[in-house]
């Protein structure tokens, strides 16, 4: 089930309504898991019982972790919760993809080798709920919070329909004591969650829909080599594409949850207004990135052992962080050109913050700044990684570093878009100028279109930057905003109907 279709609007509606009839509260947690339960059967109901391994194995293994006070005993828990954790992801998810690798390999050495294609169904949603379990267990492991005290709040943790099929990614803390006690949205959440399923439903189903998925899957499909003019448009198509088809997903999450009293974490803010990989990380898909950040780059080490561990630390959890995306080495090198940035990003800084500190030093003053030991991950307040973004990105008014973090971040998604390498080539080589006489694809009018649309975001990304969603909501005039939310629904109802689903769900 998709939040783009007629079929989830009844099914909400339906929840709505059983979830403020005068129920207990245990009662109306059961109402909510088995909507969960039924939202996700809508793809494969057979699949449900994955989501039932990963729950009942987690929830007992993490209860053991927390108790257990043997060092060996609790290894091998957490081993055992991994290995059903992974083990499910890279068989559904990495199976055919390490097989054809496999098979690339040995016949390389001079084996013939050709088994039958496996025939596996990727799980929708899988590597988002195996996240989400996987941080209970690596807590209880480490003891940073309590274990959910009855399996019915951990079942719906784990489950809940609106994070579940694609984020946010959320951690025990965030969501599971909003389960200890009963909770109904005030008035106000309810007209700003509706807000936020209006705002979403018009990112996916008008803009990347209907205005620029056609024109970004006519280059990207196309068979024979497109024009510079058309590769960067069809480009610039699908960084819109990905941003609203993405962001609007979160959003309508976020505002579901936020109708029936939840709270689920920011994921998107405004990225394409982003001064700099580690401010870009900051803002794109903030809850995987955080999850990155504290569940891989630190325990690898982090910043803290060197500078050359640094770098390869920050490598390592890129390159895995666009494995998770896909099961295709573009996707490995989407994340690398990302490390990559965030190795330049780093290697600047931390020479500017030299500088300083010889200066400071010199000046007599006595104060001698600390050279920064910041990786460039993504950080937020109290995280504790020590990452910064580069001090002259800080700075307010840097439009044109903001122009040319957007720029570079438009050549990754060339990678993350292309299906093989070949295609990534041909598309960058066009781009650059190094194709001539090829047949135009875009009509003017669609480039016409993309060009306003992305410069209408870059804009918009820019001026809110230091802002959310609502508070710029807010901010307007009342009529303002009845205007633009009238506005939404009227494009929406005019709109082709749109049911494909979200991109992300792939992964």
């Amino acid at each position: 089930m998709v939040f783009n279709s007629y079929t989830f609007i009844a099914f909400f509606i339906v929840v709505l309504v059983l979830y403020h009839l005068p129920f207990s509260w245990k009662t109306k947690k059961v109402i909510l898991l088995l909507a969960s339960y039924a939202f996700y059967a809508a793809w494969n109901p057979p699949f449900i019982l994955l989501l039932w391994l990963s729950t009942v194995v987690d929830f007992f293994v993490g209860r053991a972790l927390y108790t257990q006070t043997n060092p060996q005993k609790k290894r091998v828990l957490l081993v055992v919760s991994l290995i059903g954790n992974m083990g499910m992801l890279c068989f559904f998810k990495y199976g055919g993809f390490l097989l054809e690798n496999f098979v690339t390999v040995v016949n390389a050495l001079g084996v013939n080798y050709h088994p039958a294609k496996p025939n596996i169904i990727l799980p929708a949603g899988i590597s988002f709920y195996t996240f989400t379990t996987l941080c209970y267990t690596i807590d209880m492991y480490k003891k940073k919070s309590e274990p959910v005290k009855n399996l019915l709040d951990f079942s719906l943790f784990v489950t809940f329909f609106p994070h579940l099929v694609a984020g946010p990614i959320v951690r025990p803390p965030q969501l599971v004591p909003q389960f200890e006690s009963p909770r109904r949205a005030s008035r106000q959440q309810l007209m700003e969650g509706l807000f936020l399923l209006s705002l979403g439903l018009f990112m996916k189903v008008v803009l990347a829909d209907s205005m620029l998925s056609a024109s970004s899957d006519a280059v990207f499909n196309s068979t024979a080599a497109v024009s510079g003019l058309d590769a960067w448009m069809g480009m610039f198509a699908f960084t819109g594409q990905i941003f609203f088809d993405f962001a609007g997903y979160s959003t309508c999450a976020i505002g579901v949850a936020l109708c029936l009293g939840f709270i689920l974490p920011l994921n998107f803010r405004w990225p394409y207004g982003a001064m700099g990989f580690a401010d870009f990380w900051r803002r794109w898909h903030i809850t995987l990135s955080s999850w990155l950040r504290d569940y891989l780059y630190i325990p690898l080490g982090g910043n803290r052992k060197g500078q050359v561990r640094t770098y390869i630390n920050l490598m390592l959890t890129m390159l895995l962080g666009g494995l998770w995306h896909g099961a295709n080495w573009t996707f490995v090198a989407w994340g690398g050109l990302h490390g990559v940035y965030l190795w330049v990003e780093k290697f600047f800084r931390d020479r500017r913050e030299r500088v300083i500190a010889v200066v400071a030093a010199g000046g007599g003053s006595g104060m001698v700044m600390p050279a920064g030991s910041g990786s460039g991950m993504v950080t937020q307040a109290g995280s504790g990684s020590g990452a910064v973004m580069p001090k002259a990105a800080a700075e307010e008014g840097n439009f044109v570093y903001a122009l040319f973090t957007f720029f570079l971040v438009n050549i990754t998604w060339v990678f993350f878009r292309a299906s093989t390498f070949g295609k990534a080539g041909s598309m960058l080589a066009s781009m650059f100028g190094f194709v001539h006489g090829a047949a135009p694809v875009l009509a003017t009018l669609a480039m016409v279109k993309i060009g306003v649309i992305l410069g209408v975001v870059v804009v918009i990304h820019w001026l809110l930057r230091n802002t959310t969603v609502l508070e710029a909501v807010y901010r307007m005039p009342w009529w303002l905003m009845g205007l633009l939310w009238s506005g939404m629904i009227v494009l929406l109802l005019l709109s082709q109907a749109s049911s494909s689903s979200f991109i992300y769900f792939q992964f």
